[in-house]
């Protein structure tokens, strides 16, 4: 059995089994990374940030910043070496393939970019006083 042929069925096994869940390291701006679980099956680039946007919220529910870009490491298996670089999700074909990628190790490894949206930017200003 080939190389390739091994770590393919390796990853369809891990796959099955693990289907529903994986661990995911987010690091919310620079902060510390959190761990999380993240469901995977079926879900969309808007339904992974609706779910970092719920575990933010629980961890810091004051904080009313949204996310807005999400990085992950993507694994590249080379001449039988692992080497990972950081790509953006920018649409839901990369969040499956996000998921696909990573079922040989334990975690995902995320940066999450979280900001303020206009309205509470704009509610947070400070008015000048009259002038009269």
């Amino acid at each position: 059995m080939s190389f390739s042929l091994i770590v393919f069925n390796f990853l369809l096994c891990r796959f099955e089994a693990t289907a529903e869940w994986i661990d995911v390291h987010a690091q919310f701006n620079d902060g510390e990374p959190q761990r999380l679980k993240v469901r995977c099956l079926g879900v969309t680039l808007r339904g992974l940030k609706d779910q970092l946007n719920e575990f933010n919220q629980g961890v810091n529910p004051r904080d009313t910043r949204r996310v807005k870009y999400v990085r992950f490491k993507r694994p590249t298996l080379d001449e039988r070496r692992v080497s990972f670089t950081w790509v953006e999700l920018m649409n839901d074909e990369n969040v499956k393939s996000m998921f696909w990628g990573h079922n040989m190790f334990q975690w995902i490894d995320t940066r999450v970019t979280l900001l303020r949206s206009t309205g509470d930017i704009i509610n947070s200003l400070i008015l000048p006083k009259d002038r009269d």
